[in-house]
């Protein structure tokens, strides 16, 4: 298969190479950019389920539930990920630093961003979400209520309350207020959305992966940096003796100076002792600074480990997958551009990688290939038996042989865009179209004709299957489909393993094709009419006559079928009906002019074939059509028999009253041809038979072997032998009776009766004189006179006082020691001595 494949690929991507060569480079620009557009369309997607025939990740059962793939929700989600940032560092800033002048400016901020987290809470209820198990979109909207509620929904709105405004309320006093603040560390779960996105980063081909996990680091360390400090800061500031803080003891009015430069400050400690410098410039003085630290450093050794892990080995085993995607679509893209592949060409090997990657994350086949036998084939009908029973190539097809068939397919995911079957392409594959939509692409001047489109339910490739033909179009995904691959020599298979299914399949597939106006069985015939033509496009017809299906047969026919067209063996649908003994498919076949005297690679004709199986009613027939135009057909058939000394042809033509002496178009006889190839037994049938041998001697065929054949000669038959030898030329007219006959013959006409061959002489007496008188054969008598008697009779002397023996010569005194058959000599006393 793949060697088949491989050639015509190769030939293929060249001339589509040269075809796109000679585009300029701003459309090579633009079919780039069109790439990158479905790879990251392509990342957006759901798989269907296995046996779904129509899904659509879009379809939502509620006008308003949104689904989280749409690219407007995407983009609320990556505003929403900057107010997380700006959340995370305000939060620890303004519970640190302005706990006593607070922002005017930052409080707005803050509300505003509350605002559109509540918002966000509210559109929640509405997204539909992926199902943790099945992998599956789901948009009930009680689903997705009752879902949220349970999860996030209670930290969501914790996180969004603005706890100042409230207790701003409560006291009256903005400085009081503040003290709710602490309950603003709520918003740090916020961060959740940054893990998300950072996460959908690191799958997106369109970013460097090492550069995003080094961003994603740097986001971590700055983060926890920041919280320390102003958690190290509040501490200082919060201690009732400000001059014996850290801070204080270097600046005993640091309340005084600049925001910045306090805030400054609290960094500087916080990295120089997150990264074990620690300059002593700034330190701990009183106690509770004491404990913070070691804390501290304590976390940071996590931290530490953390950050050096992830930098000196950037993938981590739960990245491996993705590493190993990355690496196999940078494989691809040098491929391509090492070969210098045209731009569409790229954009369907990445697109087929990029969908095989989310196929394997699901584990499907790894999992059904673990299963027993016994297993995968129930999953498979339940899957895919539906599917299969309403193609229109398995109506009224035997669930049998439909589950055979569901067992020995195989389920594959196809993105948009691919070529599944390409123009030309060798016809190994058949596919039926369970979700999705396939486009019929034709080439008219290197121009690509879109002939139709294929939906759910539908199947192709079974015109090249069926017909042994190539591929006639290219078969294109206009959208990500589930396609069911099946073998086509799976399919034939299955299709001769019940003759009444294969009428079935085959009469599904002419009556499909008859009804499409783009492709049908004439056009089909007018297409393989060429001078090369298509001799695989008797797999119809040949099919069709060895199952006996005379109707469908008419129907091939009138479809302009070549009727004499063979298989690779030179033989013809005549040929199989009359080796099958479908008389009334040879009736069609004659009807439409099919030529009764071609031959196949042996020789043999249909009439052979028809003889050869004892079909006597096809013969009759053959025979018919055959002698009206060629008067040597008997001589052939003779001929033919005798030159491959096939003794149980020569039997059934000498029974159907052909002429044993018929000559061929050569001119030979049977008798000749069966001489000159020494064939004895031949010869003897035939002579039985009442050939005419004048002139057999001239063949290099034992006389004696002829004469003893002679002897044997059917009661009737009269044989002329010339003898062409200079010292013989006698010419030896003899009257020959055929005394050795079966005895079930003589059963048949005369009952029980025994009957035996009874000769004048003493058999070692004849012998020597070479004696020639034939015998008699007589019904056996009761008893030994009464032979006597009638040997008397027959051979005209006084056998009363003869001598009875048998061919050896022994004395017979009893009638009961005679058998049915035996060769009786009657000898008289004088003569035996």
């Amino acid at each position: 298969m793949e060697m088949n494949f491989i050639p015509y690929h190769h030939h293929l991507v060249k001339s589509r190479s040269n075809h796109h060569h000679l585009k300029n480079n701003h459309l090579r620009e633009e079919e780039g950019d069109d790439a990158s557009l479905s790879l990251r369309n392509l990342s957006k997607l759901i798989l269907p389920p296995l046996g779904v025939s129509s899904y659509n990740q879009n379809q939502t059962k509620s006008k308003w539930i949104i689904s989280p793939m749409d690219s407007r929700y995407r983009c609320w989600e990556t505003f929403m990920v900057l107010l997380v940032a700006y959340s995370a560092w305000v939060c620890p800033f303004e519970f640190a630093f302005l706990h006593s002048s607070p922002d005017k400016k930052l409080y707005i901020g803050d509300s505003i961003v509350d605002l559109f987290f509540a918002i966000d809470i509210f559109l929640t209820f509405f997204v539909a979400y992926i199902h943790r198990r099945s992998q599956l979109l789901v948009r009930e909207p009680k689903k997705i209520a009752l879902r949220y509620i349970k999860t996030w929904f209670l930290m969501d709105v914790a996180s969004t309350i603005p706890f100042e405004a409230i207790g701003y309320l409560i006291t009256g006093n903005k400085k009081a207020a503040l003290s709710y603040s602490l309950l603003g560390i709520l918003r740090f779960w916020r961060l959740r959305r940054v893990k998300q996105l950072f996460t959908r980063l690191e799958k997106d081909i369109r970013f460097n992966y090492f550069w995003i996990r080094c961003i994603k680091l740097l986001f971590v360390t700055l983060f926890l940096v920041h919280c320390a400090g102003c958690l190290y800061y509040l501490l200082a500031d919060r201690y009732p003796h400000k001059g014996e803080t850290w801070l204080g003891s270097v600046n005993p009015n640091f309340t005084e100076t600049s925001l910045w430069i306090r805030y400054i400050s609290a960094m500087y400690w916080s990295i120089t002792t997150m990264t074990t410098v620690g300059y002593g410039d700034l330190h701990a003085v009183n106690t509770v600074e004491m404990i913070f630290i070691i804390f501290y450093m304590l976390f940071n050794l996590g931290l530490t480990a953390y950050l050096i892990g992830n930098m000196t080995n950037l993938v981590v085993e739960g990245t491996r997958r993705t590493m190993e995607f990355r690496n196999s679509i940078e494989a691809a893209s040098n491929f391509v551009g090492r070969n210098r592949l045209p731009p569409r060409l790229k954009k369907q090997i990445l697109a087929y990688m990029c969908l095989r990657f989310k196929a394997e994350s699901l584990n499907q086949h790894q999992l059904i290939e673990q299963l027993p036998k016994s297993i995968c084939k129930s999953i498979c009908q339940h899957l895919f038996l539906h599917t299969v029973e309403k193609v229109y190539l398995f109506k009224d097809v035997s669930k049998e042989i439909i589950v055979l068939l569901v067992a020995k397919m195989k389920a594959e995911y196809i993105p948009p865009r691919e070529d599944v079957i390409m123009q030309n392409e060798a016809p190994d594959d058949v596919y039926i179209i369970v979700s999705g939509e396939v486009e019929m692409i034709d080439y008219e001047m290197e121009k690509e004709i879109a002939v139709g489109t294929l939906q759910t339910g539908d199947m192709f490739g079974e015109v090249g299957a069926l017909c042994c033909r190539p591929q006639i179009y290219t078969y294109r995904t206009k959208t990500l489909s589930q396609l069911l691959r099946l073998k086509t020599s799976a399919l034939i298979e299955a299709m001769q393993s019940k003759q009444e299914d294969n009428v079935s399949i085959l009469k599904n597939f002419l009556q499909q094709h008859k009804k499409l106006k783009d492709l049908n069985i004439g056009d089909l015939i007018a297409e393989s009419g060429e001078e090369d033509g298509d001799p695989n496009m008797s797999v119809n017809l040949l099919t069709v006559a060895s199952t006996g299906n005379a109707a469908f047969l008419d129907e091939l026919l009138k479809a302009r079928l070549d009727p004499d067209i063979g298989d690779s063996k030179g033989r013809t649908p005549l040929h199989i009906a009359a080796s099958k003994g479908h008389e009334e498919c040879v009736l069609v076949l004659l009807k439409h002019a099919s030529n009764v005297h071609l031959r196949d690679m042996n020789g043999n004709t249909a009439l052979w074939e028809a003889i050869s199986s004892k079909h006597h009613s096809i013969f009759r027939i053959l025979y018919h059509c055959t002698a009206i135009s060629d008067p040597y057909t008997a001589g052939d058939l003779l001929c033919t028999a005798a030159k491959r000394n096939d003794m149980s042809v020569m039997e059934e033509l000498v029974k159907y009253g052909l002429n044993v002496d018929s000559k061929d178009r050569h001119g030979r006889t049977a008798i000749e041809i069966a001489m000159a190839e020494n064939n004895v037994e031949m010869v003897n049938f035939l002579v039985m038979n009442g050939s005419d041998v004048v002139g057999a001697n001239k063949c290099e065929f034992s006389s004696t072997n002829l004469n003893d054949m002679l002897q044997k000669r059917e009661i009737g038959h009269r044989i002329t032998v010339h003898d062409d030898n200079s010292t013989q030329n006698e010419v030896l007219l003899k009257k020959l009776e055929i005394i050795d006959f079966e005895a079930k013959e003589g059963k048949s006409k005369g009952g029980n009766c025994q009957r035996v061959s009874i000769y004048r002489g003493h058999p070692l007496v004849r012998k020597q004189a070479c004696c020639m008188e034939a015998g008699r054969l007589i019904k056996l008598p009761n008893s030994l006179e009464e032979l006597k008697k009638i040997a008397g009779e027959k051979f005209g002397f006084d056998a009363m006082n003869a001598m009875v023996t048998d061919e050896a010569g022994a004395e017979i005194d009893s009638i009961e020691v005679i058998r049915d058959n035996d060769k009786i000599f009657i000898a008289e006393v004088a003569n035996c001595l």
